[in-house]
């Protein structure tokens, strides 16, 4: 008896794990055609993720008020619920799109793709995705963006990313947000970082914090080079 519910149990978790690669595979195959269109219309894509609460949509107020007189700008936003954070980067002056996933607990290439369709995208330099809050399913789901940045919250202690490896195993840049109230928590910048780079070699990272302004610079700048170098490799393509 033990044996026939061990062999169901193996049958089902079979099925399980092929329906989650079929999934990835359809995802992995709308994002190829999101990359492809964010190629021809030459603009620079950008996932945001992080666990809830990291602070994606006040580092992206703050993002809009500093760089949107540079360069045009566009912001989807993942959430289980409400348009509470569309509506405040909105009032930050760009443009912004609510994706309400109703549940599910991170954003799908499919979603983006919909919501695109619902979006001006003519002139526009730079797209913006705010993933859904939560560091371990987005992970495993391509968008077609260009770029992956992580938020890393001081707040949320500094062993997340050999927790959560798949996340910042995929990602280009991490931030270390809430960089204000690092004299008050047991946060230490340098492990969290050593950690990453023992997981991704070539992850950046950025300290950061929207309430002091500390490295917001910086990281406008980051976005600011990559607009410019995927602008210029355009260009030579198309002379070539």
């Amino acid at each position: 008896m033990a044996i026939e519910k061990s062999s169901k149990g193996a049958r089902g978790s079979v099925q399980c794990e092929n329906t989650s690669l079929n999934l990835l595979k359809a995802n992995d195959f709308v994002a190829e055609n999101i990359r492809k269109e964010m190629q021809r219309r030459n603009i620079l894509m950008i996932n945001i993720t992080s666990s809830a609460g990291s602070g994606k949509t006040t580092l992206l107020q703050e993002t809009a008020r500093r760089i949107s007189n540079q360069v045009k700008m566009k912001v989807l936003v993942g959430d289980l619920e409400t348009e509470r954070d569309a509506a405040r980067i909105r009032d930050a002056g760009v443009e912004a799109l609510q994706i309400v996933t109703g549940g599910i607990c991170h954003l799908e290439a499919q979603m983006v793709w919909q919501a695109m369709d619902q979006v001006d995208l003519d002139g526009v330099e730079l797209l913006i995705v705010e993933n859904v809050g939560n560091l371990v399913c987005p992970a495993s789901f391509d968008l077609g963006e260009d770029y992956r940045v992580t938020l890393m919250a001081t707040t949320e202690g500094d062993d997340k990313p050999k927790k959560y490896p798949r996340m910042f195993l995929t990602s280009d840049l991490m931030l270390v947000s809430k960089a204000d109230l690092l004299p008050y928590l047991p946060f230490s910048v340098e492990a969290v970082t050593q950690d990453a780079r023992e997981v991704n070699p070539d992850i950046e990272m950025i300290q950061v914090s929207s309430t002091s302004g500390e490295g917001i610079d910086a990281w406008c700048e980051w976005l600011l080079d990559k607009v410019r170098e995927k602008q210029e490799s355009q260009t030579q393509e198309a002379s070539v």
